[in-house]
């Protein structure tokens, strides 16, 4: 078994944002086409420490490079207050010849970037001419998953020259332009005082916080904005009632009191949904946009674009002879055909 490490993972995924967008939307055509396994999440809380959660995301993904596994991911908002990040995950690949686990890899590196590749991805194919026109956006939440975003825009939409950003926490949104400058060199990014302000800033907007509970009203946004609502539970519901929604599973996102799962129980169905990323990806959908109309992209994040990532991640880690070999995970007799090439200094 392969055990590939932090620093590994960053090295491998450097320098590979246009071929992440890509791996990401290919993920969710196979998804679209049936060509995937994904069961609920499972949602691990503690009574004493509501904030608090670990999710399991089991997956399979077919394609030219199949994979099997599942993402552990913990969120604890309140590591923030001590220096240490909020995120911490671990991806377990499986053999599928045998089903052993055949690759531990570090994951919130993983989870970070595939999130913010569909985040890109999902812009360009909502925004008119395909974001060619965009010069600005707006990111609610300045901690790592809206530096990445932040990041894919900038690979995704040229054009992007400007960014408007709000925290709760001062300190937070001055340390994000710092990380801004080298996430998204030639961004000019401007830290807004009050929320009100920074929606009013430009009509594409990320929300990425750790809030548990909807505060957005109805006219939160400029009209006609595309609004990625990446942290799902910012929005009160009867905006998503009035506003084009696309998500990337009906079946997952309305679960677990996110946006459009409280949409869901004020309207009684889903008809508010209009598509799915993989139905944009493959044109398999008329969905149409209004430009009077606000459009909200909701993704639950799927455990096969984690896999999708990961599966990159393990493969190059073989090429490159990176990780750390453990041949002896397994006893002798059951352990799976050798896949870890040998290495130096390991």
């Amino acid at each position: 078994m392969l055990i590939v490490r932090k620093s590994e993972v960053s090295g491998i995924l450097e320098s590979r944002s246009a071929e992440l967008i890509d791996l990401v939307a290919n993920a969710y055509r196979l998804h679209e086409e049936g060509r995937t396994s994904l069961p609920h999440s499972t949602f691990l809380r503690f009574p004493d420490a509501p904030a608090n959660r670990i999710i399991g995301l089991p997956a399979f993904i077919g394609g030219d490079s199949p994979s099997a596994g599942m993402k552990w991911i913990a969120s604890f908002p309140g590591n923030i207050r001590t220096g240490v990040d909020r995120a911490s995950a671990v991806i377990v690949l499986s053999s599928l010849l045998n089903g052993h686990p055949q690759a531990v890899i570090e994951a919130s590196l993983i989870s970070a970037k595939r999130t913010a590749a569909g985040a890109a991805l999902a812009a360009g194919l909502l925004l008119p001419d395909e974001g060619a026109g965009t010069t600005g956006v707006t990111l609610i939440g300045c901690g790592v998953i809206n530096a990445e975003i932040l990041h894919f825009l900038s690979t995704r939409l040229p054009s992007l020259t400007e960014a408007t950003v709000y925290d709760q926490d001062p300190v937070r949104a001055a340390a994000f332009v710092r990380t801004a400058e080298e996430k998204a060199p030639g961004i000019t990014v401007t830290v807004a005082r009050e929320q009100a302000q920074a929606l009013a800033a430009h009509s594409l907007v990320s929300l990425a916080t750790t809030s548990a509970e909807p505060y957005l009203p109805v006219d939160a946004f400029r009209p006609g904005s595309t609004v990625l609502n990446v942290s799902l539970r910012d929005i009160r519901p009867q905006t998503l009632l009035d506003a084009q929604n696309v998500v990337d599973d009906a079946d997952h996102v309305c679960r677990e009191r996110t946006s459009p799962d409280l949409a869901q129980q004020l309207s009684g169905n889903r008809d508010f949904i209009d598509a799915s990323i993989g139905e944009l990806v493959g044109g398999a959908t008329s969905f149409r946009r209004d430009p009077e109309r606000t459009v909200i992209v909701s993704p639950f994040g799927l455990g096969v674009l984690d896999l999708a990532v990961a599966q990159l991640v393990y493969e190059e880690a073989l090429k490159q002879q990176l990780g750390v070999a453990v041949d002896d995970f397994l006893t002798a007799a059951e352990a799976a055909p050798a896949a870890v090439p040998e290495a130096s200094g390991r």
